[in-house]
């Protein structure tokens, strides 16, 4: 079957189309859907890293009522682009094509403030950009070498400087001839012809994707996330109206923690450092605490039995950990404590002196079907079970 002719390599712009329906095949793994091939598109399908548009086919001639499906997922194969619709088409059908173009807008917004990005980070730092994902919450950019997070700032106040410039972008076809001369960015070895999108001064990039004509169109670019990556590092952005949601949740964030604390924005910082302070020191006094009733409930367990198991409340694991060690001193066998409820589910902790815990805690993955596991001498986990059940078959 002949390539689809690709619309958004020359109308990225432009919303709706005709065209002649191909080929239809039922999906045998989905039920009522359908991949139709179409001689034509303006939907840019999912790949180098980006979803794929969204949007509807309709149509409707002769005898037939129009009828308008949502394109649900759109796919490349060799050159032939895939549309998957919840409507069963004819081969000779004429459809007529619409693009969501809010979501196509974005998603433009998005890649062409990913270019920029990566096109100073590499004439900067010499980093290849080895991994990028565009999907309807998050863009990634993955470089092969380590950024300071005073890196990353300056590179984002200059994206936003050449947004601002709002240079106009030049999409060419080089022939095979030209691109041998030619000093791009391409995360793969490229087959047929090429196209090639550049942002002068600042990047010239092989790719696929529609793109915005003038880098004002961007709107602007914030990076929201930095992270080590595969020894590189993984940057998240978000430009343009999704930037502008972002900015808007997180203010929104940022009022509700105010509020709740009865704090200016200046202070927010301060207030919040306080109450992890308090916090760690009232988790501190409440272990001790904790300690203190299991130790005395301890001591209260028959001194001559050698599996011994006490029940507790929520609590502290290190507490759990320093009371089961002073009982295994008294008893010979199994001592556990099990903490929780029945609504919640127990964590546990079994430690002993001669015996091996990991039959205990065998016994305890059949017959309770508990998680955790740990050594001979000491094991942990957490069990959904009723207390009843497990004070009376606990033990391996």
């Amino acid at each position: 079957m002949e390539k689809t002719k690709c619309l958004y390599d020359k109308f990225p712009y432009e919303t709706e189309f005709d065209a002649n329906v191909l080929a239809v095949k039922a999906l045998k793994e989905a039920q009522d859907r359908y991949e139709v091939i179409l001689d034509q598109t303006l939907f840019f399908p999912e790949q180098g890293g980006q979803t794929p548009d969204q949007g509807w086919l309709s149509v409707g001639h002769g005898l037939r009522p129009a009828t308008r499906c949502e394109v649900l997922d759109v796919q490349i194969r060799d050159g032939v682009i895939v549309h998957v619709i919840e409507q069963k088409l004819e081969p000779g059908d004429q459809v007529h094509g619409q693009i969501d173009w809010d979501y196509r807008f974005s998603n433009m917004q998005q890649h062409t403030g990913e270019h920029i990005f990566s096109g100073i980070v590499h004439s900067t730092f010499g980093y290849e950009n080895v991994g990028f994902h565009l999907s309807d919450s998050v863009v990634t950019m993955d470089f092969d070498g380590v950024l300071s997070p005073e890196d990353v700032t300056a590179i984002e106040t200059r994206v936003n400087q050449v947004i601002a410039d709002d240079l106009v972008l030049e999409i060419a076809f080089p022939t095979p001839q030209m691109l041998e001369s030619m000093e791009y960015r391409s995360k793969k070895e490229l087959e047929g012809q090429v196209r090639i999108v550049t942002i002068p001064g600042v990047d010239v990039c092989a790719c696929c994707a529609p793109h915005v004509r003038r880098t004002g169109e961007v709107g602007g670019l914030k990076v929201m996330h930095v992270q080590n990556y595969k020894g590189g590092v993984r940057i998240s952005i978000l430009c343009g109206f999704r930037a502008l949601d972002a900015f808007r949740q997180k203010t929104k964030t940022v009022d509700e923690m105010m509020g709740l604390l009865s704090s200016s924005e200046e202070e927010l910082r301060s207030h919040i450092k306080r109450l992890q302070t308090e916090n760690q020191n009232l988790a501190y006094a409440l272990r001790q605490a904790q300690e203190k009733i299991l130790a005395q409930e301890a001591k209260g367990l028959d001194a001559d039995a050698e599996d011994v198991v006490l029940f507790a409340d929520a609590c502290d694991s290190k507490a759990m950990r320093s009371i089961v060690n002073d009982m295994v001193k008294d008893h010979a066998g199994y001592c556990a404590i099990f903490a929780g409820g029945d609504e919640q589910g127990y964590q546990f902790i079994v430690g002993s002196r001669t015996k091996d815990c990991r039959q205990e805690a065998a016994h305890l993955r059949e017959t309770f079907d508990a998680r955790g596991g740990g050594g001979t001498q000491m094991i942990q986990g957490s069990v959904r079970a009723a207390k009843v059940h497990l004070a009376e078959n606990w033990m391996a």
